[in-house]
C-alpha cells in the first residue's frame, strides 16, 4: 500500500611470482563470502588478504547514491590505518564505468548495478568477480509538505506536474522506466540527469515537483525533500557490486577498504542509511 511518509537523517600491484598470488586472494576476496566479511574488520581482512598493512592512497570509484555512506566509511578507513588516505569519484555508475574502461586511474569500482559493472569486467579491467554487498530501492522526493498530494507513482503521470528522472543510461533512471513499466505508466519528465543526486537536486532547488530517485538518497536530504512509497519499486530493486581494479597500484589498500564495505561495520554504516542488505 503507497503511503506518504516523512524521511529524517540518518545518518603493487606486487612483482614477479607475488602478483600471481595477490591476484588469486583478491578474487576470492570479491567472490561474495559474506559470512567471512561479516565476521572480520577491516584490518583483519586486509591482513589476511596479503599479510601486508594498508598504507599510501586508494582512489575509489563509486555511484553517486553512495556518496554519504562511502565518504562515513572512508573516514573510518583513514582513523582505522593511518598514513592511508581514500579520494572518491562519484557520478552515474555509466560514466564511471566508462572512465575506467579508458583508462581512468582507480583502484576500487562500486557500481549501483550489475549492468554498469559488466561494462568493466567485459573490458578486463576487474581483478576478479565483484561482490555483492549492499540494494536500493526507489522512493518518489517531493517538495517538504508534500504540497501536490503525490501518493503514488501513478500521480506522476498528472498534467502540469515537473518531474525528474534519471537518465535511462543510468541504473536509477534504468530501475524507474521498470517500475514505470510495471505500473504500466507513461511518464514525461521536464528532464533526465546524469545522476540520482542531480536528480535530487532539482527536487530541493524547487526545479522541480518531484523526482524517482533512491530511498537513501530520501534519507541523506532529510528535511529538504519528503518520500513517497510505491509498490512498484518492488520490482526495480538494484544490487549494487564492488571489485577491485586489475590496474591498481594499491592491492593491498584496495582490497582492506572492499573488506570494510562488506564487513559488519560497513554494513551498519550502508544499512542506517538505507540500503538492503544483499
Amino acid at each position: 500500500m503507497t503511503r506518504t511518509a516523512r524521511r529524517t537523517r540518518r545518518t603493487l600491484q606486487a612483482a614477479g611470482a607475488g602478483a600471481a598470488a595477490l591476484l588469486a586472494l583478491s578474487a576470492c576476496s570479491s567472490s561474495g563470502d559474506d559470512s567471512s566479511a561479516a565476521t572480520s574488520d577491516s584490518s583483519a581482512s586486509a591482513s589476511s588478504a596479503s599479510g601486508d598493512k594498508p598504507s599510501g592512497t586508494v582512489t575509489v570509484f563509486a555511484a553517486a547514491s553512495l556518496k554519504e555512506s562511502f565518504t562515513t566509511l572512508g573516514e573510518k578507513f583513514e582513523k582505522a590505518h593511518p598514513g592511508t588516505k581514500v579520494t572518491f569519484s562519484f557520478g552515474g555508475s555509466d560514466s564511471l564505468a566508462a572512465s575506467i574502461t579508458g583508462g581512468a586511474p582507480a583502484d576500487v569500482f562500486a557500481s549501483a548495478s550489475p549492468k554498469t559493472m559488466k561494462i568493466v569486467t567485459d573490458a578486463g579491467d576487474a581483478a576478479g568477480p565483484p561482490a555483492a554487498f549492499v540494494r536500493n530501492q526507489l522512493e518518489i522526493a517531493t517538495l517538504p509538505g508534500n504540497p501536490d498530494k503525490i501518493a503514488s507513482l501513478a500521480d506522476l503521470t498528472r498534467s502540469g506536474l515537473k518531474v525528474v528522472l534519471c537518465d535511462r543510461t543510468v541504473p536509477c533512471g534504468a530501475a524507474a522506466q521498470k517500475a514505470l513499466d510495471a505500473g504500466k505508466l507513461t511518464l514525461k519528465p521536464v528532464s533526465y540527469e546524469q545522476d540520482v543526486k542531480a536528480a535530487l537536486t532539482k527536487v530541493e532547488l524547487k526545479e522541480a515537483d518531484a523526482a524517482v530517485v533512491y530511498t537513501t538518497d530520501v534519507h541523506a536530504a532529510g528535511g529538504k525533500v519528503e518520500g513517497v512509497e510505491f509498490p512498484e519499486s518492488a520490482k526495480a530493486v538494484n544490487e549494487y557490486p564492488i571489485v577491485r581494479l586489475k590496474d591498481t597500484h594499491n592491492a593491498d589498500t584496495a582490497e582492506a577498504f572492499i573488506a570494510l564495505v562488506r564487513s559488519a561495520e560497513g554494513q551498519k554504516v550502508l544499512t542506517e542509511a538505507g540500503f538492503l542488505k544483499p
